[in-house]
């Protein structure tokens, strides 16, 4: 258990804060489970094997980055080209482990490192609400990111058998489940008027980008522009 006189001297890290973190996650872990099916079956129709299409999702952990990289999927594989997608893609975890720093800071660095291996969008999400709520609990990321992990995997697993039977996943409407997922999160996450600015200031940015930046770059400016908002509104 992790104590310190500092602000972040509440957090703990035990059993409790991961079992309540791993069966929190479980209905939105389901969820995103329908997502894993689709990369999956992409991921067999690009020409992956079960085991590797399994190994991608167990060691990368990042629905969009993953699906992005099998689209980009060639022979050869051009590895040039999806190292840096999918590097503009998961930028936006830098902005999301710098948000959980003040309660992290102070817990030893093996758990702070191998909670965030498991960080992704939805549990990132629910940690921070829950942290906000004074719980202190470090290691709830870590229990709903092992929710996220197991449906993940499990799911993409799935996708990867049946791949050759399934077809094109978006005819099942399986592409519009990570945006139901997010739309529900971003509802959990409103803390009234002072979430619009941001907000909008992000939308405009990325939407603005989108048009302009080719590739993913969207996503992080998006995201960088909203950060710098809240940080000149807060000096301000």
């Amino acid at each position: 258990m992790d104590t310190d006189d500092s602000p972040g001297a509440a957090v703990t890290f035990d059993r409790e804060g991961l079992r309540t973190g791993f069966l929190t996650c479980v209905p939105v872990a389901a969820g995103v489970g329908g997502y894993g099916v689709a990369f999956g079956v992409l991921a067999s129709q690009a020409g992956l094997s079960v085991a590797e299409a399994a190994l991608m999702s167990a060691t990368v952990l990042a629905g969009a980055a993953q699906i992005v990289a099998i689209e980009l999927w060639a022979d050869p594989v051009p590895v040039a080209a999806i190292l840096t997608t999918v590097f503009a893609i998961n930028l936006r975890y830098s902005l999301m482990g710098a948000a959980l720093q003040p309660w992290f800071e102070h817990m030893r660095a093996s758990r702070v490192y191998g909670s965030l291996f498991f960080l992704v969008d939805e549990n990132w999400a629910l940690t921070m609400r829950d942290l906000k709520s004074g719980s202190g609990r470090g290691a709830y990321l870590l229990g709903s990111g092992i929710a996220m992990w197991v449906f993940w995997v499990g799911s993409t697993i799935v996708g990867a058998f049946a791949g050759g039977v399934i077809g094109d996943p978006s005819q099942y409407g399986v592409d519009f489940v990570l945006a139901a997922v997010f739309v529900a999160l971003a509802v959990e996450l409103w803390d009234g008027n002072s979430s619009l600015v941001p907000w909008l200031v992000a939308l405009g940015v990325s939407v603005g980008a989108a048009a302009i930046v080719p590739g993913q770059w969207y996503i992080l400016l998006g995201g960088l522009a909203a950060a710098v908002v809240e940080v000149i509104r807060f000096d301000g």
